[in-house]
């Protein structure tokens, strides 16, 4: 099976090692790219300068909280972009106001979480989201 790549949208160095040994120690074959800032983001999935030749991932986990450009911006140019609005986005946030959930679905986030305190069941939510958006939802073929 061919690796699903995944791109991890983060600023939180911490947050990225526990979601890079969660990613790892899965039974899904992927392979993370990681950017830290919004802008860097945006220039990856709209190919754009260093990353010009980068390929589209199959699947975002989306942090809310970054530099430059946040994550709702993100979210909404994604989904306003014809090549791009089908690739399934999860928020992973620390947040869990009412405000930031509703703002993300109305911005057609695919799917809310917030990121738990505890290590273990950080790591247990990464692996159980790679799970279901892989092994369980149909996604569309390879864009």
């Amino acid at each position: 099976m061919q690796a699903i790549e995944i791109l991890l949208i983060e600023d939180n160095p911490g947050d990225i090692e526990i979601t890079r040994q969660s990613l790892n120690s899965g039974k899904i074959n992927n392979k993370l790219q990681v950017v830290m800032d919004g802008e860097e983001a945006l220039d990856y999935l709209f190919q754009r300068g260093k990353h010009e030749k980068s390929n589209l991932p199959d699947m975002i986990l989306l942090d809310l909280n970054l530099p430059k450009v946040s994550g709702r911006e993100i979210l909404k140019a994604l989904k306003e972009d014809e090549l791009r609005k089908s690739i399934p986005v999860i928020i992973l946030s620390s947040s869990e106001a009412a405000a930031d959930i509703d703002e993300s679905y109305q911005l057609h986030a695919n799917c809310f979480v917030t990121k738990p305190v505890q290590l273990e069941t950080f790591m247990d939510v990464v692996q159980v989201i790679e799970s279901f958006w892989i092994n369980i939802v149909r996604l569309p073929d390879q864009l």
